[in-house]
């Protein structure tokens, strides 16, 4: 990916872990980013720090997923709560399908790639549950209203 910044939180006591790593690839990121940082009711948050291992659908070894989010919030009912939260366009999230213009190349990628995603997913959802967390996959839909 062409566009990496580096975020630095105005609430640093909020981040958990080393201020200085975090380095956004998508300007999606970087707006969770300062949400979290600036919300209230976020009580703790880091960026890619977790690993899950899963088992990669093509080469069906395990390899390791690093989710985009940890969040601990505090709930409307005064609750904490921990989420794994992962951010993806909505095209990456539904499986593809076959276009006029799209390439037989095109699609085969597109395949594998939703095919990777659903099994970190998949992953996560079961470290969620094991720790009482819940997994969050946002996209532009979430992130901006339905708009970009």
């Amino acid at each position: 990916m062409a566009y990496k910044t580096k975020f630095t939180p105005k609430n640093p006591t909020k981040y958990i872990g080393d201020i200085n790593s975090i380095f956004c690839r998508s300007l999606w990121e970087r707006k969770f980013c300062k949400f979290l940082d600036e919300n209230v009711n976020i009580i703790r948050w880091s960026f890619e720090t977790l690993k899950i291992p899963y088992v990669h659908p093509v080469d069906n070894q395990v390899h390791l997923y690093f989710p985009d989010f940890i969040v601990e919030k505090k709930s409307k009912s005064g609750d904490i709560e921990t989420m794994i939260v992962e951010i993806k366009p909505f095209k990456q999230t539904k499986e593809p399908k076959p276009g006029k213009r799209k390439s037989k190349r095109s699609l085969l990628n597109e395949n594998v790639t939703y095919a990777i995603n659903t099994s970190k997913w998949e992953a996560a959802k079961t470290f969620c549950d094991k720790h009482s967390w819940k997994f969050v996959l946002l996209t532009e839909k979430e992130l901006f209203d339905g708009t970009r």
